[in-house]
């Protein structure tokens, strides 16, 4: 059985136990660069490393850009 989650409205697989963290380090996306929002709650940066993931989460997931 292959678990996997949903973000951004894309199933993605992914290898559980995983932290948000090593999520979004795999998905190419640098933690300080992202803001999340897990199954509907905002979720802190300095908590990416100890929330885990599971099976069938949604996540939406958005860049942060500079600019003016």
């Amino acid at each position: 059985m292959n678990d996997s989650v949903t973000a951004n409205g894309e199933l993605v697989s992914v290898e559980l136990p995983c932290s948000l963290e090593t999520f979004l380090v795999r998905q190419s996306l640098l933690p300080k660069s992202v803001v999340v929002e897990l199954n509907g709650e905002a979720v802190a940066p300095s908590e990416f490393s100890g929330l885990q993931l599971a099976n069938e989460d949604r996540l939406e997931i958005v860049r942060i850009a500079a600019g003016g």
